[in-house]
């Protein structure tokens, strides 16, 4: 009698919990189902903003008209050049800066202040203050260091566009990489040190053999939690190129952007939203499974 009453106890505790997660899983559905749901729909239609008489069931047709734009090759091509650019950049120079910052020195606190700073200015204003104070052909500081060794200014978001980008990028997610991998160099036991040096190992000996595998899995973790968020960077491009010239500059989201808010067609806007969700979570699985196999070295 008494283990039947506390069997359904127990099931009605159950239950109680249970009723007390559906708000939160009815709100994440709701969240993230239906609008993949809706962008399937619109994908399958014509529907352009432009022509709302032309409205209707189109099958497959703009996934043909995506996959036979030129546009979307050069965006996927800017786009692995993009993320792989900057990943190097924030990795190499992030390591750099954690051995350098690892080492006493005068104003150190005031030195990493600095470069942190970056990674908390919003991607709008650092975009702002890359175009007009530092890469601006006539004024920026750019232009003004070389005109003082007689070189000729260049228009930077005409001339490498892409590369501008880059390295605005970069400067905005290197402060990351930097912290991440400054803790494990810190994490480093200063004993397994020691005793390289005692046994006739050198500065170089030093990185390859101890602190660069120590470094495994934060370099793992940066370059997973990076290229999630670089697949979708948006504002720095809107804010200096738009994009161009041309297709220079336009990466995967920005080509979304065209297709929506430009040229008025939801329907491809839909496909290539869905192919850059496609591609995101291929890039997040293959980065997940490599992260999970570093953990279990």
């Amino acid at each position: 009698m008494n283990a039947s009453r506390t069997h359904g106890s127990s099931r009605h505790g159950a239950l109680a919990r249970s009723a007390l997660k559906l708000p939160a899983i009815a709100s994440l559905f709701l969240w993230s189902a239906v609008p993949l749901v809706l962008t399937i729909w619109f994908s399958f239609r014509r529907y352009n903003l432009m022509e709302p008489d032309r409205k209707g069931f189109d099958g497959l047709g703009n996934y043909r008209y995506l996959l036979s734009d030129p546009s979307l090759v050069l965006a996927l091509g800017n786009t692995l050049v993009l993320v792989g650019s900057v990943l190097v950049i924030t990795v190499v120079f992030g390591i750099l800066l954690a051995i350098l910052y690892d080492q006493e020195f005068f104003g150190r606190g005031i030195a990493r202040v600095l470069v942190l700073a970056p990674f908390f200015v919003m991607p709008t204003v650092s975009a702002l203050v890359w175009k007009n104070m530092m890469m601006h052909p006539d004024y920026g500081f750019l232009a003004f260091l070389m005109r003082s060794v007689g070189l000729k200014p260049i228009d930077w978001f005409a001339v490498a566009p892409l590369t501008s980008i880059i390295i605005i990028v970069s400067w905005q997610w290197l402060p990351f990489a930097f912290l991440t991998l400054l803790t494990a160099v810190q994490s480093l036991d200063a004993e397994r040190k020691e005793a390289a040096r005692m046994d006739g190992a050198g500065p170089l000996d030093l990185f390859r053999y101890i602190l660069l595998p120590h470094l495994g899995r934060a370099i793992t973790a940066t370059v997973m939690i990076e290229t999630i968020f670089l697949l979708g960077i948006f504002a720095e491009i809107y804010v200096t190129t738009s994009g161009g010239p041309g297709f220079a500059s336009t990466n995967l989201s920005f080509l979304i952007y065209r297709y929506a808010l430009l040229e008025y067609d939801i329907g491809g806007a839909s496909v290539a939203g869905l192919l850059a969700t496609v591609v995101a979570n291929v890039v997040a699985f293959v980065l997940m499974r490599s992260f999970a196999r570093n953990l279990e070295t």
